[in-house]
């Protein structure tokens, strides 16, 4: 399926910084409740994330990319704000970033 460019431009798709990682104990697949700073003007946003290769040390202070845009939905207690993305490599995920001095926030087009 084709997308035009008006129909990309509605997704919101952002720098930001992992600032805080736990365990999502109610998540039936491991994952973790991940807190992203989007800077000033959208700030902290949670996701739940199932990243769970990479250790809550490796994540701290990641710069990641994330669409901020979709609706909130509820993963296992979680009301996840924002889809960190990723490429999916068989049951792996390598998060996407950008070098550590892209200002939290920048828009990604």
């Amino acid at each position: 399926m084709e997308i035009n460019f008006e129909n990309f431009s509605k997704f919101n798709i952002q720098v930001g910084t992992i600032i805080k990682i736990e365990d999502n104990v109610k998540a039936r697949k491991p994952a973790y409740v991940i807190d992203v700073d989007f800077g000033k003007i959208d700030g902290i946003k949670k996701s739940s994330a199932q990243v769970t290769k990479y250790t809550k040390d490796e994540l701290l202070n990641k710069k990641v990319i994330a669409v901020t845009n979709f609706p909130k939905k509820n993963i296992a207690g979680v009301i996840s704000e924002i889809l960190i993305l990723g490429a999916i490599t068989g049951e792996d995920v390598k998060l996407l970033g950008v070098d550590s001095n892209v200002e939290d926030g920048t828009k990604i087009g």
